[in-house]
């Protein structure tokens, strides 16, 4: 603004030679424009036709129309108590080129440009081509390009434009040649750079781009190496200094970490204080140091949060804990005193939703476990979040709890979302091990009109199984949270591409279902269907199956009938790193129809945090069915094991009992058992979308006649590979078999990928 007032000041006194006598504007004409319309001119104007001119007024009218930027000279004239504004406008931008940009496209660039207010058809600034050039620089740097350079060219062109060219020479990528931390002696120098993103080149970071140095990862990886010693009791440990320098040649980095580690404290007291509330025994029950322990300010932040949390859901929503230390340098110890200062308690007054512009209200309020009126509970707030979170209908979600202006008991809840496109038209391939080629599509609302409700219709088809269905939900169907869902579909497997001995099935059915929330974890579900099964045998089919025809027919109806119970407490339904996972459900063929049956199965799934990067994971699965009513259980309702699902390094579908001939024909009961140790990709950081694994797998079937033998287990050994890619999510493993008998079928590499374009 100073730039275009001093500008402003040079012009006026160019313009106008002397001082002029006040004057009654009887007009107003505009000179030299181009492109720019008269009115805008008018605009920034401080004087109308009838209005008296003075000296002051043309300073401003001057300094006024430079700040606009579209001119490059500006003088005013007066004849015959007509003002005459005359311009000249500065050229527009009729192109911008980029020449050499690999690294970057040209729209990448261009918005760059277009955020400092260089672009196309805009008028062109001589004065932005430093910051142009900076703005380009700036993108290259971000990565890792540090010997990128622009050259600017500006080409005048008819009719007042100008054509903008950068030539940009990218360089080669600087890559972080050394990280040296300096002062530590408890600690190995390679465990510690085992905590940084950052690293030296590594044969996956071409993919990870950790090797280029960024300033946010660097001040992150030092937060984490600064957490990793006050977790171990290192109290006085600091930072020194940090040096970051590149080489001449703009190839290399080396970063240079001096630290002091100091003495290790341990605790030797923990005390509370303040004004407490709540019983001091339920509030010791929180804290997570022990007297006697190594110090940890993530243990002390984790009960201090605790105690905080605790008291929110008392209502007291600005409650304060601090810790006060008390350090003894002589014994290596610290005292703690955490001091308690709940505040008033506080009641909600309103609960304010935002962002959600299709969905319904009532469709958001109804998750949320918060009332108006009632006393904030901040355990209830964060339940509403998660519930809203688990909608699937926002891809954010933001609360915020501020004080009501003017008092000191009353807050309101406000949850902000960002809502998702619920509706999505999808195509599918993928390929398998087992079934190769697989094409899927489908079609779905998961938020119908705002509603909540569901409805997909998905077709997918392998040279295995084809599946056509149509589901409709409505998670609502009582304002307690029941609900209620159907399902038509027709489905088609052909078997004997399995090794399962030939047959085919084709089955028609629907069903209704019922979902009951029993707590915030814990749901039941009901459901009941008719289905009508065609069955195509031959006779190279194994004579079981050749028996069951003869005696129930090639057609059968059955009217399923199910129950299941799921509690999931696991951190996360994609990557979960703690929690568990148990599932429960019984099918059974009911009275009415032609097949009598029952299907019982069970999970329990555990996730436990090894360390900061490495997880176990324990998974146990048992089933049981038999036919009722004196009937047998339908051959293709048998468990089956085997394969990258279940018992890695054993053929799909392969374990369990056989045939005369070697057919499998899977069983009535089966054992399932898999321990896993879960861990990032060497070189990948802590990116958790690429993950290694270790396995013990165990697992087996048991026909009719057969009881549950532990000695029958199959057990194989490997590693597995996992990665959420941008394509859809993919799993290689190998597995060695433990054990492996004569007939048994051994397939070592094993895959799945899928993907959705």
């Amino acid at each position: 603004m100073n730039r275009y007032f001093v500008a402003a000041c040079i012009c006026f006194w160019a313009g106008v030679a002397h001082a002029f006598d006040p004057f009654v504007v009887r007009d107003i004409r505009v000179e030299g424009i181009q492109r720019i319309e008269a009115g805008t001119v008018f605009s920034y104007l401080p004087v109308k036709v009838g209005e008296t001119m003075t000296d002051d007024k043309a300073a401003a009218a001057i300094k006024a129309l430079f700040a606009t930027g579209f001119f490059k000279d500006v003088r005013l004239e007066v004849q015959r108590d007509v003002l005459i504004v005359m311009v000249q406008e500065r050229p527009a931008v009729s192109q911008i080129d980029f020449i050499g940009n690999k690294e970057f496209d040209k729209d990448a660039l261009s918005k760059g440009l277009r955020e400092i207010g260089l672009a196309e058809g805009r008028s062109f600034d001589k004065a932005l081509l430093d910051q142009a050039e900076q703005e380009i620089k700036r993108q290259y740097l971000a990565r890792g390009r540090y010997g990128a350079s622009v050259v600017t060219t500006v080409t005048p062109l008819e009719r007042n434009r100008v054509g903008v060219s950068f030539s940009i020479n990218e360089g080669d990528v600087t890559k972080i040649h050394e990280i040296n931390i300096i002062g530590n002696n408890a600690y190995k120098e390679k465990d510690l750079l085992d905590l940084f993103v950052l690293q030296t080149p590594g044969w996956l970071t071409w993919y990870t781009k950790n090797d280029q140095y960024s300033k946010q990862k660097l001040s992150g990886d030092l937060e984490t190496l600064r957490s990793f010693y006050l977790n171990n009791g290192y109290l006085e440990f600091n930072i020194d200094s940090t040096q970051v320098s590149i080489t001449p040649d703009k190839k290399d980095i080396y970063i240079t970490v001096n630290i002091t580690e100091g003495d290790k404290y341990t605790v030797s007291d923990v005390k509370l204080g303040g004004n407490m509330l709540l019983p001091e025994a339920e509030l010791r029950g929180l804290i997570k140091l022990k007297p006697g322990e190594t110090f940890s300010r993530q243990k002390l932040n984790e009960s201090t949060k605790a105690i905080t949390d605790r008291l929110g859901d008392e209502g007291y929503a600005f409650a304060n804990t601090n810790a006060v230390p008390d350090v003894d340098k002589a014994a290596k110890s610290v005292a703690l005193t955490i001091m308690i200062d709940p505040g008033r308690r506080v009641y909600v007054r309103r609960i304010n939703i935002s962002g959600n512009n299709r969905t319904r209200d009532e469709v958001v309020r109804r998750e949320l476990r918060q009332l108006e009126g009632a006393y904030y509970d901040g355990d209830k707030i964060q339940k509403s979040k998660v519930r809203l979170d688990r909608l699937g209908y926002f891809t954010e979600v933001d609360v915020e709890t501020p004080a009501v202006p003017g008092t000191s008991d009353q807050v309101d809840v406000n949850f902000k979302v960002k809502e998702r496109p619920t509706g999505a038209i999808t195509i599918g391939a993928g390929f398998s091990s087992t079934e190769k080629l697989i094409l899927s599509g489908s079609i779905s609302q998961d938020n119908i009109f705002g509603s909540g409700k569901h409805i997909t219709a998905q077709v997918s088809t392998s040279r295995i199984n084809r599946n056509l269905s149509l589901s409709y939900t409505n998670p609502y169907y009582t304002v307690d949270g029941v609900s209620r869902g159907f399902d038509i579909y027709d489905r088609r497997t052909d078997a004997s591409l399995l090794g399962l001995g030939y047959y085919t099935t084709d089955t028609l059915g629907g069903g209704v279902r019922y979902g009951v929330p029993l707590t915030e974890v814990d749901n039941l579900g009901f459901g009941l269907g008719v289905e009508s099964t065609k069955l195509g045998v031959d006779a190279t089919s194994p004579l079981r199956y050749q028996e069951f025809v003869k005696v129930f027919g090639d057609s059968n109806t059955a009217i399923p009938g199910s129950i299941s119970w799921l509690r999931d407490q696991r951190n996360s339904a994609l990557l979960p790193t703690k929690g568990t996972m148990i599932r429960a459900g019984l099918e059974a063929g009911l009275p009415g129809g032609t097949l009598r049956y029952y299907k019982l199965t069970q999970q329990v799934q555990w996730y436990y945090p090894l360390s900061r990067t490495y997880t176990l994971m324990l998974n146990g699965e048992i089933g049981t069915a038999d036919g009722m009513g004196g009937k047998p259980l339908p051959f293709y309702k048998n468990f089956y094991a085997g394969g990258v699902t279940s018992v890695r390094g054993y053929d799909s579908y392969s374990l369990g009992p056989r045939d005369s001939e070697g057919n499998i024909l899977g069983g009535t009961k089966r054992l399932i058992g898999n321990a896993e140790v879960l861990f990032p990709m060497p070189g990948s950081g802590v990116d958790r979308s690429m993950r290694l694994s270790v396995f013990l797998d165990a697992g087996q079937v048991y026909g009719p006649d057969e009881k549950m033998n532990l000695s029958e287990l199959r057990y194989s050994t490997g590693v597995s590979f996992i990665w959420t890619s941008p394509i859809g999510p993919l799993r290689f493993s190998y597995g060695a078999p433990l054990n492996a008998k004569a007939n048994d079928k051994v397939q070592h590499l094993q895959f799945q990928l899928g993907q959705v374009f």
